[in-house]
């Protein structure tokens, strides 16, 4: 049970134990067979009657359920988070309960005892467990799963996470209108996936996309991949073809553009103007350079990046200075981030902001006696906001979304460059 009060024994109890993630947005990317489970599991969903929204109270004691194949580190984090928000933001009335589960048999076991009416409840972590949540809805349970499978977003499951598809709906809101953009992508969940959806978000935008090009996990053929989205061997084939016509003339102006073009491998005239970088973690501070390295120029194409460069391990970068990325500035949750490390004695993971504000949300329904019906009228009014350490947010059918800033690297800090 997790009560309101001062976590003071955490320090001790958190002492030994170890942390090696600098960057955590593995969370937010499951595997490919997990996936194609989901897709299974939603077409035998979609087979199934509409839900009927009961109006029931909600319950002040919710349930955080967890599995015991959850990552130790992030189970760790998110009960200390989440104990931590309940002490921070003094709630009294509100209690929460702990059950880690084995397999989802028990989880579904567990769920089917439950007096479901009105009852909250914090997870899964994962998608696969979150498959089968639907069938309690007509029960009255909600569900807030930290799951990054967007499909599973509907009736009473709420998914909490950091969403890409919010990400670059912002930085194409934000791009100048006609706009052309190239697109640079790992082979991996987190790259097909921005792919997957790149188009869509474009299509709603002023800006269109001009190229794309992907790369091996391992990066072994990420120099051709570059060249292939610069056209680099094109580009230089033809400032040399400029070359060779200006060393064949002898006036004065031709020698002058002849000597300012000898400082170049290629010509500067891209396809695009922006070039999105899907990627991060130690592959985005390999691939990053490359970029200059083949006279893709940060000078005249903008480089771009996504949610998961919100991390300070990025900004000095040389090749980064000047890139922009959709975000929130790290003061908006420097206190929280140093409030954790000085009671838990660990560096908080990035998506312990996720549980933290949840607490907040769940506080507030509670104590203003929503019932079940009226939560699912307040979280599908997308024009309501809520303030968050990660900025104001809200939900978009059943998905959370935040109202996100466009940041510029520069100097080895962030600036917010949007309105």
């Amino acid at each position: 049970m997790l009560a309101s009060c001062a976590p003071v024994n955490n320090v001790a109890n958190n002492k030994n134990k170890k942390t090696d993630i600098l960057i955590s947005t593995e969370i937010l990317v499951e595997s490919g067979t997990e996936q194609e489970n989901v897709k299974l599991e939603e077409k035998k969903l979609e087979k199934k009657p509409s839900f009927i929204i009961p109006d029931e109270s909600l319950q002040n004691n919710i349930t955080i359920i967890l599995s015991k194949k959850d990552r130790p580190e992030i189970v760790n984090q998110f009960i200390n988070i989440i104990e931590l928000a309940v002490y921070q933001k003094k709630i009294q009335n509100i209690s929460f309960t702990i059950k880690i589960y084995e397999n989802k048999k028990e989880l579904n076991d567990f769920l089917t005892n439950q007096n479901l009416a009105g009852k909250i409840f914090i997870g899964p972590l994962n998608s696969s467990d979150s498959q089968t949540l639907h069938q309690f809805c007509s029960n009255g349970a909600i569900f807030f799963s930290f799951s990054s499978t967007t499909t599973l977003a509907k009736n009473c499951v709420f998914l909490i996470n950091f969403f890409p598809e919010n990400e670059l709906k912002t930085i194409f809101n934000f791009f100048p209108n006609n706009s052309k953009v190239a697109l640079l992508y790992p082979e991996n969940e987190y790259g097909f996936g921005i792919n997957s959806i790149i188009d869509n978000v474009a299509d709603q935008s002023k800006s269109i996309i001009i190229n794309r090009a992907s790369y091996n996990k391992d990066l072994t053929n990420a120099p051709e991949a570059i060249k292939e989205l610069g056209k680099y061997e094109l580009r230089k084939y033809e400032l040399n073809r400029q070359k060779q016509i200006l060393a064949n003339k002898k006036d004065k102006e031709s020698k002058k553009r002849l000597i300012k073009l000898e400082k170049f491998q290629t010509t500067k005239d891209f396809d695009f103007t922006h070039i999105i970088i899907a990627d991060y973690g130690l592959r985005l501070l390999q691939v990053a350079p490359l970029l200059p390295y083949y006279d893709i120029d940060p000078n005249v194409v903008r480089f771009v990046g996504t949610g998961a460069w919100d991390d300070e391990v990025f900004y000095d970068e040389p090749s980064l200075s000047g890139a922009i990325y959709p975000g929130i500035e790290l003061n908006k949750r420097k206190q929280l981030n140093d409030d954790y490390q000085n009671l838990y004695e660990e560096r908080p993971l990035r998506i312990s902001t996720l549980p933290y504000d949840l607490v907040g949300l769940l506080d507030y329904l509670i104590n203003n006696d929503h019932t079940t019906l009226t939560l699912y009228e307040t979280l599908q009014d997308n024009k309501i906001r809520f303030a968050g350490v990660d900025g104001n947010f809200y939900f978009s059918k059943n998905r959370i979304e935040r109202d996100l800033q466009v940041l510029q690297i520069k100097k080895g800090q962030t600036h917010v460059i949007s309105k």
